[in-house]
């Protein structure tokens, strides 16, 4: 993945935890992101896998050996200002909303506790 300083929607970029590496046969990383979707702009959580072998040792290798992006990020949680969409357990929910919420009011700041932009 290739870091950027610069915002641009059309790019289709990612923030990342950067202390968020999951091991196990799939490697991933929590990322938020912004896209459009219906004409309007909505904030994502989720995550960004791969399998990789040997199995990363940390966030920044994990990125520098993520090279194919065709499947995106796996979206767990949405929200477009007015509907939410995503996890039914009310804990995850609520998780979900205090990032999306201040995300998307944000526009297009990097959320607190996340590095970005990152893109395919």
């Amino acid at each position: 993945m290739i870091r950027e300083d610069r915002f641009l929607i059309s790019r289709r970029p990612y923030a990342i935890d950067l202390a968020s590496l999951i091991d196990g046969p799939v490697s991933a990383v929590t990322a938020v992101w912004f896209r459009r979707k219906q004409g309007a702009t909505v904030a994502c959580i989720g995550n960004l896998w791969d399998t990789q072998r040997p199995t990363p040792k940390d966030v920044a290798e994990f990125l520098a050996r993520h090279t194919d992006g065709r499947y995106g990020g796996t979206c767990e949680g949405r929200w477009d200002g007015e509907h939410y969409w995503g996890a039914q357990k009310p804990d995850t929910i609520a998780e979900h909303l205090e990032l999306l919420r201040p995300m998307l009011a944000n526009y297009p700041a990097i959320p607190a506790g996340y590095d970005g932009w990152w893109r395919f």
